[in-house]
């Protein structure tokens, strides 16, 4: 049976340096993209996909996140306050276990940011993910059609989702979209603190418990204030 998450944690603490001089004055899920902050483009996915609450982690810039997201009520959002402390991608989450229940749930970084094909990607994930087979499953866009984005990939994937990280020198064709549905036990025995979430994915990998998804659409990597204004020719054409 498919799972149906209710809950998602958006990764919202992070301190933009890439996104500079945009990021000096607001935090990078605040940054506009086609009439809207990028939190919002997450946020507004993750409503129509079913989720009823969110829970946004912050430390840089945090207040301005924080008032903007409370009055929003498709999903509601809660806040998982992280303003003393530097935790990570991973230890982030983990933090924020004790809000996002016992079910898996969605994942999303919140400066990622694509346009849906036919149907959406956060309920195709729902639709793919096996917690009998997976502990992850993470939303994969291909590297050749991906805008604002250069690099050598992160996982090849096998015709059963399996993926297979990529070796150090290697080229691969897909790169994580930052959006991802997890079992909250993969975080069993994690690290306290600072750690970074590819952890998480390493120890999925080993287990050979860690698959991909696909993107139906296209997906942009937006970095960089110059990739701003290339993601939204992207938003525009798709609109047009």
């Amino acid at each position: 049976m498919p799972v149906k998450p209710t809950k998602a944690m958006v990764l919202a603490a992070g301190f933009g340096l890439r996104m500079r001089p945009l990021t000096d004055t607001m935090p990078k899920p605040m940054v506009p993209v086609a009439g809207q902050p990028l939190l919002d483009h997450v946020l507004d996915k993750l409503g129509r996909a079913g989720v009823t609450e969110a829970v946004v982690n912050v430390h840089y810039l945090p207040d301005q996140i924080i008032n903007h997201v409370a009055s929003r009520q498709h999903p509601r959002v809660t806040i998982s306050d992280e303003r003393d402390q530097v935790l990570g991608t991973g230890g982030g989450v983990v933090k924020a276990l004790p809000l996002l229940g016992d079910a898996p749930f969605f994942h999303v970084n919140s400066d990622t940011l694509w346009i849906d094909g036919v149907r959406s990607n956060l309920t195709r994930l729902a639709e793919n993910f096996d917690p009998d087979r997976m502990d992850i499953l993470l939303l994969m866009a291909p590297t050749a059609t991906s805008i604002g984005y250069g690099g050598r990939g992160d996982y090849g994937m096998l015709p059963d989702g399996a993926l297979r990280k990529r070796k150090e020198k290697e080229v691969v064709p897909f790169v994580y979209a930052g959006a991802a549905i997890m079992s909250p036990s993969i975080f069993e025995g994690a690290p306290k603190g600072e750690f970074s979430l590819t952890r998480m994915f390493d120890r999925a990998n080993e287990q050979e418990r860690l698959f991909g998804l696909r993107l139906d659409g296209v997906w942009m990597h937006v970095g960089t204030p110059d990739a701003v204004h290339a993601a939204e020719e992207a938003f525009l054409e798709s609109v047009a």
